[in-house]
């Protein structure tokens, strides 16, 4: 089911849409970078690319953050 999420970023409140399984891996992503979850959405969101939207980039950083995670336990 999509959930409607808020934060302040830069100072500016904005929302965005998220799956639950996409918005729980955040807070793990965040939680393993020893890092505020409005700091990772921070970076996340300038990082990226200034046509792209929020959910939509915040879901492309879980899939890149697991991928990474499938590849460094393949080569241990």
């Amino acid at each position: 089911m999509i959930r409607k999420h808020s934060a302040t970023l830069h100072g500016h409140r904005t929302s965005f849409s998220l799956e639950e399984p996409f918005w729980q891996e955040l807070k793990t992503i965040a939680a393993g970078r020893g890092i505020a979850l409005a700091t990772l959405l921070t970076e996340i969101d300038d990082a990226r690319p200034p046509e792209s939207n929020l959910s939509s980039a915040l879901r492309v950083h879980v899939l890149e953050a697991l991928k990474t995670r499938i590849r460094q336990g393949a080569t241990e």
